[in-house]
């Protein structure tokens, strides 16, 4: 159900006036940001661009960097860069996490016949991810201001 989501996200829907009226920024604006690398629509075969929610997700993140903190256009690159590297790092540590939580289990339930027998019983092993736990409440609270 998790990739369909991330499918949905990445589906072309909006054409670039749109999302410049969305945005309030000149079409010239997306197209910079395209030639620059840090947008990159996809393309009907009219070569008409098109943004997904994906898209228009970084977009947001982008002018928040340049007209929220003043970020240039090198710094926005440099940071879209290491976001997407920690990203992958996130990706290596979920996977690292399923694989010790599968581990556990396994260990878990291989032991079950003993722990029936055992004076004190081991309890359940559940990991917890504090970041997603942290990013929700953070998103949550910048929706409420």
């Amino acid at each position: 159900m998790k990739k369909d989501n991330k499918n949905n996200k990445k589906e072309p829907l909006y054409m670039i006036g749109a999302v410049s009226r969305m945005f309030n920024i000149h079409p010239q604006t997306l197209r910079l940001y395209e030639r620059e690398g840090l947008l990159t629509p996809s393309r009907t075969e009219g070569r008409t661009r098109l943004y997904s929610q994906e898209d228009i997700e970084k977009l947001e993140f982008i002018l928040f960097l340049t007209r929220e903190l003043g970020v240039n256009l090198a710094g926005v690159d440099a940071i879209l860069r290491m976001r997407e590297q920690m990203m992958q790092m996130q990706k290596q540590i979920e996977y690292l996490l399923e694989f010790i939580q599968e581990e556990i289990r396994r260990r878990y339930e291989e032991s079950s016949e003993e722990q029936q027998n055992a004076l004190m019983r081991i309890p359940k092993v559940e990991i917890t991810k504090v970041e997603e736990y942290m990013y929700n409440r953070y998103r949550k609270d910048q929706q409420e201001e």
